[in-house]
């Protein structure tokens, strides 16, 4: 004859299944540490996203500029299709600017830029340029023999021009040219 049967109505015998709710409160907290990380991330990556079309935007504006100024006599004195001027003649020193009450459309020598500073992009008519709002451009001319870096054994024989483009967001970029006595 068989021996009784017994049955076990205890349901939770061996090891325990699921999490408790301090492994939930634990996870939820390191996602969310890990989700600001990345949402920080693309929000610095979107705050600079304007400045590549920022930067080519003022390498156009600047290459507009410098073409402008380079296409112009040397000094005031400069005889009609080129030739050295004199250093006397030169507009070098406290004759750099423009003459009189000259505005940009009427600018005919390289240094006549010189006082452009902090104005709205525009052509040489004075007309306002699209697309460039919010940018600013200044223009400085000084004779090469002042640059530290140049050594010219005559101050008149060469300008250096500096075209300062500020963008929308604050970048300030620099370009500069030289245009030569002859």
């Amino acid at each position: 004859m068989a021996g009784p049967v017994v049955v076990s109505l205890a349901r939770g015998c061996g090891r325990q299944a699921g999490a408790t709710l301090v492994e939930l409160v634990m996870t939820i907290v390191i996602i969310s540490i890990a989700i600001a990380g990345v949402v920080g991330a693309f929000a610095l990556i979107a705050g600079r996203s304007a400045d590549p079309l920022n930067q080519s935007r003022a390498v156009a504006l600047s290459q507009l500029y410098m073409d402008e100024i380079l296409a112009q006599k040397y000094a005031d004195s400069s005889p009609v299709g080129g030739g050295e001027v004199s250093s006397v003649n030169a507009d070098c020193g406290a004759a750099i600017g423009p003459e009189g009450s000259e505005s940009r459309d009427t600018y005919d020598d390289v240094d006549d830029y010189d006082e452009l500073s902090g104005a709205s992009p525009q052509n040489s008519e004075g007309d306002p340029l699209t697309g460039y709002s919010g940018f600013l451009v200044s223009v400085s001319v000084v004779c090469a023999g002042t640059d530290p870096d140049i050594d010219f054994s005559d101050s008149y024989q060469a300008k250096r021009i500096d075209i300062t483009i500020s963008d929308p967001s604050g970048n300030d970029y620099l370009f500069s040219a030289y245009r030569g006595n002859f």
